[in-house]
């Protein structure tokens, strides 16, 4: 698997779209700008409807609101991360690609898409759906402090690429 991975870096890294992002010196931290502001956003969508669903902030407003106003927000910045960090990869496959903090990052992003996803959609169909029983509540309890853990792993994984080197 590692070889296979090794040369589709590789190749990418000699495709006339990676070479031109490898000879502009203003592209990489224009884009790492980008990556860095979705990622703000995500961050703080986030925590504010995870919060809400802790029951912890803005109790005065129904969750199935708190989830209209900041899910599409999160979903929209993991949009412009997927491809300002597609963008990164292309322009250093190897560095991205082959790091065990990348592909931490990448598997801690599916399960906390997959927790977000799984947090927010009931409440389109049910708007009350986490607070109709105790156990809802719990669970909603348990999403919420998951989700904060899984996007702070994620922030963490994310610095670490820089500083780990490709093994």
């Amino acid at each position: 698997m590692r070889a296979a991975v090794t040369a589709f870096c590789a190749w990418l890294e000699l495709t006339p779209f990676s070479r031109q992002l490898q000879t502009r010196e203003w592209v990489v931290p224009a884009v790492q700008t980008v990556h860095l502001l979705a990622i703000a956003a995500v961050m703080g969508a986030m925590l504010l409807f995870n919060l809400r669903l802790l029951g912890l902030r803005g109790t005065d407003a129904p969750l199935a609101r708190v989830s209209r106003r900041f899910l599409p927000v999160i979903w929209a910045s993991v949009l412009v991360l997927l491809v300002s960090g597609a963008v990164m990869i292309a322009a250093e496959p190897a560095r991205s690609l082959l790091s065990p903090a990348f592909q931490l990052k990448m598997v801690l992003l599916l399960a906390a898409l997959a927790l977000t996803a799984a947090t927010g959609r009931p409440l389109r169909h049910s708007p009350d759906y986490w607070g109709t029983s105790r156990l809802r509540g719990r669970v909603a309890r348990v999403f919420g402090t998951a989700s904060i853990g899984l996007w702070v792993a994620i922030l963490c994984a994310g610095r670490w690429i820089a500083y780990m080197g490709v093994r």
